[in-house]
This record gives C-alpha cells, sequence and structure tokens, in this order.
C-alpha cells in the first residue's frame, strides 16, 4: 500500500491542493482509450491515505482503459479565468476488497445528498457503482 503523494501542506500550494481535495466535489479524470485517444470524464471521488477512490457504474469504458493503461490524469476546475488549476497524474486499480460507496462513512457524508438525488438512496447508489478504482497520485502540479 502507497501513499498519496501530495505537495507540502505547509506551502501556500500544498495547502490549496489538499484544501480543494476535500472539498471539491468533481474531479475531471482522464483515461486514455484503445485507440490512444484521451477520455476525460467528471467523477465524483474521495481523498484517502493511498490516493483518490471513485466508484463506477460496471460498464464504465475507463474500467477497461485501465486495465492496458493505468495511466491517468486528473484534473479540478478553475475559476475560470485560468487560476487555480490543479492538474494530478497517476496510476489506476481496481480495488477488490473495497467496501460499497454506501458503506464508506467519509464517501456518505461529502456526497449522501448527490447519492439519494441521483439514485434515490444512497444504497441504490452502491448497488449502480459498485466498482471502486483507487488512483495512485504520483505527482501534482498547478497554477
Amino acid at each position: 500500500m502507497t501513499q498519496i503523494v501530495l505537495p507540502d501542506p505547509g506551502t501556500p500550494f500544498g495547502e490549496r491542493v489538499v484544501t480543494r481535495l476535500d472539498t471539491a466535489q468533481v474531479i475531471w479524470l482522464t483515461t486514455v482509450g484503445k485507440d490512444g485517444t484521451p477520455q476525460p470524464n467528471p467523477v465524483w471521488f474521495l481523498k484517502t491515505d493511498e490516493g483518490l477512490l471513485v466508484y463506477n457504474r460496471p460498464d464504465a469504458n475507463r474500467l477497461t482503459h485501465v486495465v492496458d493503461r493505468p495511466r491517468v490524469a486528473l484534473h479540478l476546475d478553475g475559476k475560470g479565468d485560468g487560476t487555480d488549476i490543479i492538474v494530478l497524474t497517476g496510476t489506476a486499480r481496481r480495488l477488490e476488497n473495497q467496501s460499497p460507496a454506501h458503506e464508506v462513512p467519509a464517501y456518505v457524508a461529502k456526497y449522501g445528498t448527490a447519492m439519494a438525488r441521483v439514485s434515490d438512496s444512497a444504497e441504490k447508489f452502491g448497488a449502480a457503482y459498485p466498482v471502486p478504482l483507487l488512483i495512485e497520485i504520483g505527482k501534482v502540479r498547478g497554477f
């Protein structure tokens, strides 16, 4: 198990990265399709000690992308004027023994209301999005 690699939270940039990862609702996850085309998708995520946890529908193309091409990029939306940009790169892998989304207290605390809005309940969301990916962060940059 690896530890998430983030900038020093004692620096202004590091503090901004940690704050944004803790509070942002959506991050853009870019995988690479079989034909080499980047495939960006907005996803919900949870920062953990090991990386970013993303739950997926079983038919999500990104799940097949990361089998052969596990290197991914992620980015958080900026302020619309080219500032507050955060870009992360890392490696994605499926987790086999991860609790479902509705049984992860931090995930429910972050997305519980939205889970109910999207799927009628947190439990139904967990059933609809049962496949967890862990993205181990290797590098972070920003502007």
